[in-house]
């Protein structure tokens, strides 16, 4: 369903260019509930961008059921997103909406009858436990709240894939808890999950597959071992590393290199480089 084949993402500035994600390959079937994280500046926020379709990669392929969002044309990336449900963390309700008719914009906005409105906004509301609060406005909501009616908003379509950027952000541990519990039950229904976040604490509690990025590259992918809190799975991207490791005399590149190398580095002459030789790079996140 979603699929990052050798993914490089470079930002450029006058002063530097910084490598946000390098060489990535991750692979998330159909009904997954993956939980990303990684700290501040690993490539979190570039991973989102991408699959959003809000950048496209400098290198590789990324594939989103059946697109291929590096071909995308920029008429296409509105109906692209409205395949998916997006839950941010600042919730992004529209305050002068009610909770129904935050929940019924999104389904407006592509020209869904009134009559399918009418009978799916109670259905997802009720959902997420707040049908005593369709009548609401926003600002008489908690932040928790609000996160329940951004949730149902991004489940108004019937979305398969819900992408959750820092969806337990801006609310208290228990309501961070049930958050991610709604999310675990839609889950269950065969919706995929992916979801970034920071609170490690709900990694552990939740059993579901955990990536994890570092200066822009995967280094484990798996679940985590609740009784000894290690991760079961190896961490494949760094035994590739490992296994694909340079010589030892040849010298290493900046690694605001790391996605560029191919087009800057010029072929070695003569012996000044083994041949087939590769470099170790690693990068930061770009915002």
């Amino acid at each position: 369903m979603v699929e990052l084949k050798n993914v490089t993402k470079v930002y450029e500035n006058e002063t530097h260019t910084t490598c946000a994600l390098d060489d990535v390959n991750i692979k998330i079937n159909k009904g997954e509930f993956v939980f990303i994280v990684g700290a501040s500046g690993a490539g979190k926020s570039t991973f989102l961008k991408l699959l959003m379709r809000e950048e496209t990669p400098t290198k590789g392929t990324i594939i989103v059921k059946d697109y291929d969002l590096g071909k995308l044309s920029r008429r296409q990336i509105p109906y692209y997103r409205r395949t998916m449900g997006i839950v941010f963390q600042d919730f992004r309700l529209i305050p002068t909406m009610s909770v129904y008719d935050n929940v019924a914009f999104a389904m407006r906005v592509i020209n869904t009858k009134e009559k399918v409105i009418r009978n799916r906004v109670p259905q997802v509301i009720n959902m997420v436990g707040l049908k005593h609060k369709a009548h609401s406005m926003p600002n008489e909501l908690s932040g928790g709240e609000q996160q329940r009616v951004a949730l149902a908003r991004a489940l108004a379509n019937n979305a398969d894939i819900i992408i959750a950027d820092e969806p337990t952000g801006n609310v208290d541990p228990q309501m961070s808890y049930e958050i991610v519990e709604l999310l675990t039950k839609l889950n269950e229904t065969g919706t995929t999950v992916i979801m970034v976040t920071h609170a490690h604490d709900l990694v552990r509690k939740f059993n579901h597959r955990v990536i994890i990025l570092n200066n822009g590259k995967v280094v484990a992918d798996g679940k985590i071992d609740k009784k000894g809190g290690r991760r079961r799975a190896a961490e494949k991207s760094a035994k590739k590393a490992e296994d694909e490791k340079a010589p030892a005399d040849e010298e290493a590149v900046e690694p605001e290199d790391c996605a560029l190398e191919e087009e800057q580095t010029p072929e070695p002459e003569g012996d000044a480089a083994p041949d087939g030789a590769k470099t170790n790079t690693e990068g930061g996140e770009g915002q």
